[in-house]
């Protein structure tokens, strides 16, 4: 079962442009498949200078580690803010010049205090940028 737009404006907390995944694909209780259609829409609102960074390619596997996050925790948790990112490489200059981003995030741990995922943006089987971010969770 896909999981469209309009279940992820409801259960995330990015909103408009921001929410960028377009739908996801597949999860289970450590991991997730999500895509999003965005990277070459002029309009997006990571685009600096003409292009789409590759460094927005963590705001893509941060925003598939929370849907997992929303989809898997049985309990509802505070906020979650990104604490930091880790191990982050990046194998591409661009995401722009791409078709369609499919993002997983794999959870690796976690507790009450936050959770680290292991995230990967790739496109037609090429990686794009691979890293970890670790989600805190407010009071």
């Amino acid at each position: 079962m896909n999981i469209d737009r309009a279940w992820l404006a409801t259960h995330l907390p990015h909103q408009g442009a921001m929410s960028l995944l377009d739908e996801i694909v597949a999860w289970d209780a450590t991991t997730i498949r999500a895509v999003a259609r965005n990277a070459r829409d002029p309009a997006h609102p990571l685009r600096r200078a003409g292009e789409l960074p590759i460094t927005s390619g963590i705001e893509y596997g941060a925003q598939a580690a929370a849907a997992h996050g929303a989809l898997a925790s049985k309990t509802p948790s505070g906020a979650g803010l990104l604490a930091s990112v880790r191990s982050v490489v990046f194998y591409a200059r661009r995401l722009d010049d791409v078709g369609v981003l499919e993002v997983t995030a794999e959870q690796m741990g976690g507790g009450a205090a936050g959770v680290l995922y292991r995230f990967e943006v790739s496109s037609r089987e090429r990686k794009l940028v691979e890293g970890r971010v670790m989600v805190a969770f407010a009071p």
